[in-house]
């Protein structure tokens, strides 16, 4: 009897060694820190927000500071020289500005941890709004107690029941076949025995390796913008200060159509000219050198000189000339001296004496002018003051009657010449928008009667400034139409491009969340652009860095 019972007890005793170690298992096994905060993003410190009509601020809690970020609720403007009290577990406080922008409180109730309530009042210029936020963090330290205790806090959970009734069961199990032999209980003693110190030994080593991983992850400042699973984008007001992101909250409203054309930049015909030879010669520099691409000039400048060539059968005819009115000038000036010599004593008329001297005159010049048609070249002349925009002039080129040698402009009038299939009204309104999304106003001049491929070539004045233009560059004009259509303008700076050639652009739906949208869109302006499907009024849009908040991986 008495060995019925002993066999018993070790059956009891079997059964709780192999009860605990798997009860110890599946507790451990389903340790899983459910009641700690995750984190916004991978890397985030700890944070809490809020938003108002006016303002959007997000305070980040960053050791034992409260980092304070506060930007224009419409525009995502950073605020400055705002007054911040905020009502916190240590009392009242007044945070400070600093250089950056950024406004800091002293908190040292952070370091406890746990979930803090806090109270915004926020006073920039004459707005005055109240802003409540909670924030949760991990305390800096935790005791071995603590952590000792946390380990084990799980073994009696929900989690734990079942197992725990599975040993039980087992254990009953095992008894029933000790009680046949005491060989076999004492093997499975020493299994179970072994398995509860190696359950034991594990759980001893765990080291809550995990768990400093994550504090690690929550207490070093590793914030950077990434894209969540869900498609958002994660931007910390860090990062967003960096990259310039502004929004605009987007409006409904009806605009006219506008029509885009391919134009290129001509000069004005009233402020340009080209210099041409009306006769073929050798090209020589004027005083200081033929002007470069770019100079200035004025107008009536002499910029070159053309001497045309002489042919040999010509310079023999010349010579001849010469000759003969060498010797016509010889006769005429002897006959002039015998006049002056009568002309006192009356042997002669005054009139003779005229006549003699005009005639010599006359043979003079005519020696002059044969003499100067073979040295005397002809002068380049800028017909209108601009800069030189085309010209490659080299001392002793050839060059052909009516050959341009210098091409002015004056880089202050030009115009601007597009290409259009439909009539365009003088009162209607255009703008030119080159490659880099510069835009210049336009003046219209006058439409073209004669078609040039299929098309009507439509002149406009552009009028400002003009810095950037070059003749023949080509642009886009956009023509205002009496066609109206409805939908939301915003910049074209808003809207990127898909790899799949999709436009998409950015919703700013949290204070540090942004969601991409696809939208469809058409030409507006040179500025802006009409999102006609995939956006509701009303909403925050980025307009400023969307290119960079694009590439966010």
């Amino acid at each position: 009897m008495l060995s019925h019972f002993g066999r018993g007890l070790r059956a009891l005793a079997v059964t709780a060694v192999l009860g605990g170690a798997i009860a110890f298992a599946y507790a451990h096994e389903g340790h899983d820190h459910e009641d700690e905060q995750q984190p916004v993003a991978a890397g985030a410190l700890s944070r809490g927000e809020a938003a108002s009509a006016a303002f959007e601020l997000v305070a980040v809690a960053n050791g034992e500071n409260l980092e304070i970020f506060l930007d224009r609720f419409a525009t995502n403007e950073p605020v400055k020289g705002a007054t911040i009290e905020v009502e916190s577990p240590g009392g009242p406080a007044k945070a400070t500005e600093g250089a950056d922008g950024t406004y800091r409180l002293a908190a040292p109730w952070l370091a406890k941890g746990g979930r803090a309530d806090l109270i915004f009042t926020v006073t920039a210029a004459d707005t005055t709004d109240i802003l409540p936020l909670t924030i949760q963090t991990a305390p800096s330290t935790a005791p071995a107690a603590a952590q000792t205790e946390h380990a084990h806090e799980g073994f009696f959970t929900r989690q734990s029941v079942l197992p725990v009734l599975g040993g039980a069961l087992i254990g009953a199990l095992l008894a029933a076949v000790a009680l046949r032999g005491r060989r076999r209980v004492a093997a499975i003693a020493a299994v179970f025995l072994l398995v509860g110190a190696r359950g034991a030994e594990a759980h001893e080593g765990h080291g809550h390796e995990e768990d400093k991983a994550q504090l690690a992850i929550r207490t070093v400042s590793g914030e950077r913008a990434q894209r969540q699973p869900d498609g958002t984008v994660f931007v910390p007001k860090t990062v967003q200060r960096i990259f310039g992101l502004r929004t605009q909250v987007t409006e409904n409203a009806v605009h006219r159509k506008v029509t885009e054309l391919p134009g290129r930049i001509i000069p004005d015909p009233n402020a340009s000219g080209y210099v041409q030879s009306a006769v073929g010669g050798r090209l020589s520099a004027p005083k200081g050198g033929f002007p470069r691409l770019g100079t200035r000039v004025q107008q009536g400048d002499v910029l070159g000189y053309v001497t045309p060539p002489i042919q040999q059968i010509d310079v023999s005819d010349m010579r001849q000339r010469q000759g003969e009115l060498d010797q016509q000038i010889s006769i005429v000036e002897r006959r002039y001296a015998r006049y002056e010599q009568l002309a006192p004593s009356g042997a002669i008329s005054r009139t003779q004496l005229d006549d003699t001297r005009l005639e010599l005159e006359g043979l003079r010049e005519r020696r002059a002018q044969i003499e100067k048609s073979r040295r005397e070249p002809e002068e380049l002349i800028a017909p209108v003051a601009g800069v030189i925009a085309e010209g490659s002039a080299v001392a002793g080129q050839i060059v052909q009657p009516s050959s341009v040698v210098f091409n002015i402009i004056d880089p202050a009038q030009l115009w601007v010449e597009a290409l259009s299939f439909q009539s365009i009204e003088p009162s209607q309104g255009a703008r030119a928008s080159t490659y880099t999304g510069k835009n210049y106003d336009l003046v219209y001049r006058g439409t073209g009667f004669a078609d040039r491929s299929q098309s009507v070539p439509v002149h406009f004045a552009v009028t400002g400034e003009t810095a950037g233009l070059r003749a023949g560059q080509f642009l886009t004009v956009l023509v205002a139409t009496d066609e109206t259509k409805q939908g939301l303008a915003v910049p074209r700076s808003s809207v990127v491009r898909g790899s799949n050639g999709q436009d998409f652009v950015y919703e700013h739906v949290a204070p540090e969340r942004f969601m991409p949208r696809s939208v469809r869109t058409e030409p507006l302006d040179g500025d802006r652009v009409l999102i006609v499907s995939g956006f509701e009024p009303g909403k925050r849009i980025v307009s400023q860095g969307t290119d960079l908040l694009d590439h966010v991986r």
